[in-house]
């Protein structure tokens, strides 16, 4: 396992994080919460495909869930 790409790819969010945080209104609750998600969202996949290279993507999950859909429409 490479633990250096996870390593750097994690303070490079910190830092995103913290550069972008202050410069979201205290009103802006939604954007917030949406800034959050995304971001973990990236972090995770970002992690993940450092520590499994081999992971399908999304084009394959996506051909997974509708080729019995194409099969039925045929």
């Amino acid at each position: 396992m490479r633990w250096g790409p996870v390593i750097s790819s994690s303070l490079i969010i910190l830092f995103i994080v913290l550069y972008q945080w202050p410069k979201i209104k205290k009103e802006q609750k939604k954007e917030k919460g949406a800034f959050i998600i995304l971001t973990a969202f990236g972090w995770l996949l970002a992690t993940l495909l450092f520590l499994f290279p081999d992971l399908p993507g999304p084009t394959e999950l996506i051909d997974f869930i509708f080729k019995p859909l194409g099969r039925l429409l045929e």
